[in-house]
């Protein structure tokens, strides 16, 4: 019949198993999870980041629009060729993807030009000259228009588009209000695939001038100097800042028509347009699926890290648990087989002293040699009592150390001779010899060494069959050590078993023990062992015999 503590215990290691295995299920689902997280983010990146490699690519550009052509409005229209050959030369320098710039000296009068420029009535915007600038020094400037210049019609092109732009502007504009800046700005520039135009922006009066000389013709017939700038650009000078080199192997500059053939299921593609006057290319994105699997792993990695440590922490509380309850199992079966054997022990003296005592008091007449016997089991069964409550309070006083080591000088001939002797007169089918090698005297306590050779002699044999019980004592000094040895022919101890001999209340199952024991023999032998600064060794052999070996120091 199970006891319920038995029975107890069982449940307890029925819900750690479950706790074990629910803990790993939420492992690998967890491991599952944030590898799937892990992916889309990845994923998700390499759409989203595009947007910052472009951002940081077209940072010069953007800086070039929106704050280096504003500057050309400073100048109020008075820029010549010497002063616009500086301007353009640091442009040039700064900007590499400025392919090359035209300068226009341009000026808005209320009277005709005959050969060139824009005339609507009498307002007209024209030329004075034109220069073309290339990425070299000033002196290679080209004169594309004005006197000695070369003919250009390209030039006549993008001019007259501005100034038409201009006209439109003028002609709309409401001069009770000041258009804001991003009117004028968008007013003044012409933006083509490739290519930016800009007019320097004039002060509101001007422009209300202006707005009367579309209108009529003015007695004073005004003149207005005017800069006018055509830059050509080359996207693939933009110089790509690839600040996500983790997601993409490669970043190039390529036309929105561009579709790679070689971009097959090995790789991973996106794009992005450049946009305003570069809306013809777009970024183009490759990565192999080998580098971003790497990339999922980078993030992943440490994720999983986190959570194997917490797994290792959760199976370690269950270890730790499991443990104390398997323990707390074999101390309450120690305790209950401790017990059990106690009480056996106790029972079995106490009974016969009972019938002794019964038999002595019911008797009418004990005669002499009855007296005899019964006094005998008397004091043997007393005795046993006495030996088992001495046992018991040696142990826990060595144990705690509350008893002190005496020190005596020990003639290890006469000592074995005497003990034998007392073994054999009470176990006289008990075959024991001894041999003494180079060892007469020593320092010890008596005491404590005759517990320890009267329990190893009572192990060997209780644990000897009954042909072969028989005991060799060996003393002897190495290496000014005390070497005892004790070899029987008894039954042996299993190896699995030779590690748990020394343990408190522990009993080998076997014939031997069914009488009950109470397991306190060989524990008792290595407390008194290390109370007495030795060492204790045990080499066994089944159904051949065991050899225990105690080493102590040798004092003289």
């Amino acid at each position: 019949m199970v006891s319920e503590k038995d029975n107890g215990y069982r449940k307890n290691f029925s819900l750690i198993l479950t706790f074990i295995v629910l803990i790993s299920v939420i492992f690998i689902l967890s491991l599952f999870l944030a590898f799937n997280f892990t992916k889309k983010k990845i994923e998700s990146d390499f759409v989203s980041a595009k947007a910052n490699v472009l951002e940081e690519s077209i940072r010069p550009y953007n800086d070039f629009f929106l704050n280096k052509l504003p500057e050309i409005s400073y100048y109020n229209g008075f820029l010549d060729s010497a002063a616009a050959t500086k301007l353009v030369d640091t442009i040039l320098l700064k900007y590499p993807f400025v392919k090359r710039v035209v300068f226009y000296d341009t000026e808005v009068r209320n009277f005709r030009f005959e050969d060139n420029g824009l005339n609507v009535g009498d307002f007209s915007v024209g030329m004075k000259n034109a220069y073309l600038f290339n990425p070299k020094p000033a002196k290679h400037a080209i004169r594309l228009f004005g006197k000695n210049a070369l003919t250009n019609t390209g030039v006549l092109e993008n001019f007259n588009e501005l100034a038409l732009k201009l006209y439109t502007f003028i002609q709309k504009l409401d001069t009770t209000k000041i258009p804001t800046q991003e009117q004028l700005f968008a007013n003044f520039t012409n933006i083509k695939p490739n290519r930016i135009d800009y007019l320097n922006i004039p002060a509101f009066e001007d422009l209300k001038v202006y707005k009367k000389m579309v209108r009529q013709k003015l007695e004073s017939e005004p003149i207005y100097q005017q800069d006018m700038f055509s830059f050509e650009l080359d996207p693939l000078k933009i110089a790509i800042k690839n600040n996500r080199n983790n997601l993409y192997q490669s970043v190039k500059i390529v036309p929105v028509t561009y579709d790679p053939l070689d971009a097959d299921s090995e790789y991973v593609t996106g794009e992005i347009n450049l946009g305003g006057p570069f809306s013809d290319y777009k970024l183009f994105f490759m990565s192999s699926k080998a580098f971003i699997k790497k990339e999922i792993f980078s993030y992943f990695l440490p994720i999983a890290l986190i959570i194997i440590l917490f797994y290792g922490v959760l199976m370690l509380v269950a270890f730790l648990i499991f443990r104390n309850l398997n323990i707390n199992r074999k101390m309450y079966k120690l305790q209950y087989d401790f017990l059990t054997n106690l009480t056996h022990e106790f029972k079995t003296p106490v009974s016969v002293i009972k019938i002794a005592g019964n038999n002595i008091k019911s008797a009418a007449f004990i005669s002499e040699k009855d007296q005899k016997l019964y006094g005998k089991i008397l004091d043997d069964e007393a005795e046993k009592l006495n030996g088992l409550m001495n046992k018991l309070l040696a142990f826990t006083q060595i144990e705690n150390k509350v008893i002190k080591l005496k020190e005596e000088e020990i003639h290890i001939v006469d000592f074995i001779e005497s003990t034998i002797d007392v073994h054999t007169l009470k176990n006289p089918d008990f075959e024991l010899t001894y041999s003494v090698n180079g060892l007469k005297t020593f320092i010890s306590d008596p005491v404590l060494l005759a517990s320890l050779f009267d329990n190893l002699i009572e192990n060997a044999y209780k644990y000897s069959p009954v042909n072969r019980k028989k005991l060799h004592i060996t003393a002897s000094l190495v290496k000014e050590h005390v070497v005892l040895r004790f070899k029987d022919q008894g039954i042996g101890i299993p190896a699995a078993e030779i590690k748990n001999i020394f343990k408190k209340f522990y009993r080998l199952q076997n014939q031997y023990n069914q009488n009950g024991s109470v397991g306190l023999g060989l524990a008792f032998c290595k407390e008194l062992v290390n109370f007495m600064e030795g060492e204790i060794f045990v080499k066994s052999e089944l159904d051949k015999g065991t050899e225990f070996k105690i080493v102590l120091p040798y004092k003289a």
